[in-house]
Formats: structure tokens, sequence, C-alpha cells
């Protein structure tokens, strides 16, 4: 058996604000590339796949990846809203020069890219959400339909609050990392792995109050090209998720795949071509 090859993080970048604040993100991508930022999931890391950094190669996009606050080496900010992402991202997107620029976002990261769209309608040119939730109490949406047990009892826990949410994120971290490490893992893999479960600890618990909370705008203000991607097959963000989201976003077009909650290779590529169209 060959060994993995050690695994190198790319290089990271650090944006203070407002007199201490941190935000820690990764540039990918060919420099002349259409830019875009790249909102995570829950939990998260800045350092993206090998195989996600090829796609964005291969697409022309230079994507902007950051550690929401909490994570990674973003400092934490207690209460922050979804609405809140739209700051730093004008903040991040002001540190790369650009004028003007794409948002996605997958999982528990796409409601921070909606937000971007409706807050920023001058700044943003397209949003790409992918296994997306609607707003926690969606009129019209039975929230937990179709969701898998664990994850309807963790948005239950965050109505709790961050601590009682923290508890759980401490458990499951401890369990997933020792999964990981009895099954012989690739390095990049681990890597990204403990610092989505210990270094974003703080981020997931608050990522996870957020997003059971009122977002602080409402997704019929999103006026910006949005396409909505979503798997029948899903159980962390059920398919009714994404029906919800096309019927109330005004300028959508919706987008199926198959297999579950995380998308595959080729539809990574053509949610990139389409951010870049």
């Amino acid at each position: 058996m060959t060994t993995p090859e050690r695994w190198v993080p790319p290089a990271s970048r650090d944006l203070i604000q407002q007199g201490s604040r941190r935000l820690r993100y990764c540039v990918y991508g060919p420099e002349d590339g259409i830019p875009v930022v790249s909102s995570n999931p829950t939990p998260h890391t800045r350092w993206e796949r090998p195989d996600v950094v090829d796609a964005y190669q291969r697409a022309g996009l230079r994507a902007l990846s950051y550690d929401r606050p909490g994570y990674g080496g973003s400092s934490r900010q207690p209460g922050r809203t979804v609405a809140d992402a739209a700051a730093d991202v004008v903040a991040l997107a002001g540190a790369m020069g650009w004028e003007r620029f794409a948002v996605t976002g997958f999982s528990g990261g796409a409601a921070h890219a909606l937000a971007c769209a409706a807050l920023l309608p001058d700044r943003v040119t397209r949003c790409a959400v992918v296994a997306g939730t609607a707003p926690f109490g969606a009129p019209g949406l039975d929230f937990f339909a179709g969701m898998s047990d664990d994850n309807a009892d963790g948005f239950r826990l965050a109505t709790r609050g961050a601590g009682e949410f923290g508890r759980r994120t401490r458990r499951v971290a401890t369990q997933v990392l020792a999964d990981l490490d009895a099954g012989s893992p690739d390095a990049g893999r681990l890597a990204r792995m403990r610092a989505m479960l210990l270094d974003g600890q703080q981020g997931w618990a608050d990522d996870m109050v957020a997003l059971v909370r009122p977002w602080g705008f409402d997704v019929r203000d999103v006026a910006r090209p949005v396409g909505v991607w979503f798997s029948p097959d899903d159980v962390n963000s059920p398919p009714g998720h994404g029906a919800w989201l096309l019927t109330h976003l005004s300028n959508a077009e919706g987008h199926r795949y198959a297999g579950g909650h995380e998308p595959g290779s080729d539809t990574t590529e053509r949610l990139l071509r389409w951010l870049a169209a």
C-alpha cells in the first residue's frame, strides 16, 4: 500500500475589521477569473476539497472561500444573524478589489448567500444555492417533513440557544473524528474535518442559531437571478425546502440533482458554469 501524499493547506489571508475582528479566507482559481464568494456549509472550513478547487479552475472562477465568524481563524460574532454575512462579504470583496461578484452557498451557507443577493443588489450578479433550507417556520412549509431525525433534533436544539447546541457539537465532533481516525482517511480530508469540527464549534453553534431565528431579510426581496439546486433524495434539506424557495424567489430557476444532500462533480461543474454565465 502506498502512503498518502502529505496534504499542504492553501495559503490563508486575514482581513481585520471593526478594530479587531478577523475574517480569514482563501482564494482559488485563475487570477483573472470571474469573482465569486462561496458561503460554505454548516459546519465548514475555508479549505476547499481538491476536486472543487479544480472545478473553479476549469470554470474560470476566482473564488473566495471564507470562515464565517467563529470558524477557523475568523473571530466569533455572538448573536450574529444570517443578514450580517452581507457586511462581511462587502468587506472581503473590497479587499479583493471586486465591485461586482457572484455568490454561492451550500447547505447552511445557502441562506448566507441569499442574504448577499437580497441586501447587495448592486453588487451581486448571480446567486446559486445548493441544498439550502427555507427560513425556519416558513409559512406553508412543514419544515421537518422528510428530514432525518438527527438533523431535525439539531434544529430543535438550536432554538434553545448556542450554549445548548454547543454541547451537541462537542459530542458529535468527538465521535466523527474518532471514526475518521479509525478509517485512516487521506491527510487532506482529515485536516479539513478537524478544521470544521474542532476549530469551528463556536461558528457551528452560531450558524444553527442564526438559521432558526429571523434571517434579517425577506427572500422575496431577492431580485438577482438565483439558481436553486436541490435533490429529491435529500434528508438534511428535504426537497420541500427547495420547492418553497422556488415559489418565493421572484427570479429563480430550479435544478434537480440525484444522490442526496451533497451534489456530485457533474452537478458542481454545471453550477459553477451557471455562475460564470
